[in-house]
């Protein structure tokens, strides 16, 4: 029932190996590990997508999909993830992450003018990229590892309420 229920929300596998960007790994993509529905390649593909999803860098579904391929997680489920930092969720998002990296760094950030333009904020870069990476690296780690032992808990929790459904069904049958 929960393999029916992923299934139902990833992305398809033809559209997966169609996207241009993925062209590089192309061959990967043919691995029928990746695509597997088990506890371990979904938890493995939560870390991967959601760490990938806070790095402020280009390129994060090759990334996620080279750690879906080393870590043995589900390649789809690392590839959706990613997209949760799309152009609406990404600036608060790296915001928040800057501001983690900022506290991290023990330096106090910078403060928003009334008007952010674009020439301002390629201004401030310079000065908040190590506040940025930082924070990010962070967040992405640890929301991976939280990500992985929540799913990983969340499928034992499943698995052990359908044994424990059925152990009852056997019990008022017999």
């Amino acid at each position: 029932m929960l393999r029916r229920f992923i299934q139902r929300y990833l992305p398809d596998p033809e559209a997966i190996r169609r996207r241009k960007s993925l062209r590089l790994i192309h061959p990967l993509l043919g691995n029928p590990a990746l695509w597997l529905i088990t506890r371990r390649s979904i938890a493995n593909g939560m870390s991967v997508g959601l760490f990938c999803a806070l790095l402020p860098i280009p390129g994060q579904m090759l990334i996620a999909a080279l750690g879906a391929w080393w870590l043995r997680g589900h390649l789809p489920l690392a590839l959706a993830l990613v997209w949760l930092t799309n152009p609406l969720t990404m600036p608060v998002i790296f915001y928040v992450t800057y501001r983690a990296g900022a506290w991290l760094l023990h330096t106090p950030p910078r403060a928003l003018p009334d008007e952010v333009s674009v020439s301002w904020f390629a201004n401030q870069l310079v000065d908040m990229m190590p506040a940025l990476m930082i924070g990010s690296l962070v967040c992405a780690l640890v929301i991976g590892v939280i990500a992985n032992i929540l799913t990983r808990l969340c499928w034992r929790w499943h698995i052990l309420r359908i044994w424990r459904k059925r152990r009852q069904h056997r019990r008022r049958h017999h």
